[in-house]
């Protein structure tokens, strides 16, 4: 898709200032913000809390008005049904209705997209094996756990595959492999094209898929740019290698302190996150059951797959729309049926009106041609008697007027 303009979210001097009851101001929380996000990338809104980060998504979103200043989404406002077609949400908390079951609320949310019947229920069934939830689809939602929340409420943001996805705190309460799994699907729709503009308190998970950061203070930007330019420490030196000899170890070190420079020598430490998906991924071998959602450490392998069969984002994106012209022929094969019964409806009211054989057109015409001459005659008869009698008593009046006149 050609784009109108470089970035898919900007804005201008973007103020937002929350007044008391008298309308005097109180509370500045978005301060003349100048944020540019392009098209195509991952970007990362931080800071700790109160810092505008969340009011700069209502704003971009046209949940607030902004006090001063300008915002573009996608090109244009997101109030627009135009441009908020186009954009994912997922808020800070999960707003859900919860009554119905996951499946309802991927349909009610579907239906608000206009979406077909079948495309609605392709995506559905994808985005439930997505996050998890398959097995949870007919519980009502008023019964899930926060992250189990959290997961329907990535599905209804992801429902009506949106160009730009925005994110506030998506791994909260969620486990650390749903939480990995949030990540490598947030890889995968970079990938694809989208935007996504990710709001986390969790560093490292900002750290492993944004392209780009901002970091929010006070409501203004206190630091920007690529997560490797601002967190690579260029004044030292970090060398991995496979386990060494104690004699080269000691080797180096000798270098190390002939340069006159600080250093430590030891073994790497995995992260805790692989340390857990391993764990949790060997148990799963045994099938071991669970009654929440059921998380796979696969999800990066058919996300990314290419030359394999469709992934569930595959099935997610094309939501099977290619099938729908194969239905035509069976719609424009059912008007011709009906003619095909008209003779055997004819010989049955025949046989229930008591003409077997049933007249001849022509006779039927001739038949209707008699009676109509007869009702003729007789509308005929009954207007000459009509007229007759009124003439005899109009003549009879005449004689009796002009009898009372002669006896005067």
């Amino acid at each position: 898709m050609m784009q109108n303009n470089k970035y898919a979210i900007e804005t201008f001097s973007l103020t937002k200032i929350f007044s008391d009851l008298w309308g005097r101001a109180k509370v500045t929380a978005v301060n003349n913000l100048n944020l540019q996000v392009r098209y195509n990338e991952v970007f990362g809104l931080l800071g700790p809390n109160g810092s505008g980060k969340t009011t700069t998504i209502k704003l971009l979103l046209g949940l607030l008005h902004p006090t001063k200043g300008k915002t573009l989404v996608l090109g244009g406002d997101a109030t627009t049904t135009k441009i908020s077609s186009r954009i994912g949400f997922l808020p800070e908390e999960s707003y859900l209705y919860k009554y119905l079951t996951a499946r309802e609320i991927l349909d009610f949310y579907a239906s608000l997209f206009s979406l077909p019947a079948r495309v609605r229920k392709s995506r559905i069934e994808a985005l439930l094996d997505m996050v998890g939830l398959r097995a949870a689809a007919n519980r009502q939602v008023g019964t899930f756990s926060k992250g189990m929340a959290r997961r329907i409420g990535l599905a209804q943001a992801l429902i009506n595959d949106p160009d730009l996805l925005i994110l506030d705190e998506p791994t909260t309460g969620l486990d650390p492999i749903g939480t990995r799994q949030i990540k490598d699907l947030i890889a995968e729709l970079a990938k694809r094209g989208k935007t996504v503009l990710l709001c986390s308190h969790l560093l490292a998970d900002v750290e492993d898929v944004c392209d780009r950061i901002s970091i929010l203070y006070g409501g203004s930007i206190q630091a920007e740019g690529k997560v490797k330019d601002l967190l690579q420490q260029t004044y030292k030196t970090q060398i991995i290698s496979d386990s060494l000899n104690p004699s080269t170890i000691e080797s180096i070190k000798g270098l190390i302190i002939a340069e006159k420079k600080d250093f430590e020598i030891t073994s790497p430490m995995e992260k805790l996150e692989s340390f857990f998906i391993r764990t949790v991924a060997k148990a799963q071998t045994k099938a071991a059951t669970t009654s929440g959602a059921v998380s796979t450490t696969q999800i990066g392998e058919f996300l990314t797959a290419k030359d394999k069969e469709k992934g569930i984002l595959d099935k997610l994106v094309t939501a099977e729309t290619q099938k729908e012209p194969k239905s035509e022929p069976v719609q424009t094969q059912k008007p011709a049926e009906v003619h095909i019964e008209q003779r055997p409806d004819t010989e049955l009211i025949r046989k229930l009106t008591g003409q077997e054989d049933g007249p001849k057109p022509v006779e039927q015409k001739e038949q209707i041609a008699s009676e109509t001459e007869e009702e003729e005659k007789i509308r005929e008869d009954l207007l000459k008697e009509l007229t007759d009698s009124q003439t005899d008593n109009a003549d009879k009046q005449a004689d009796e007027n002009k009898g009372r006149a002669g006896n005067a």
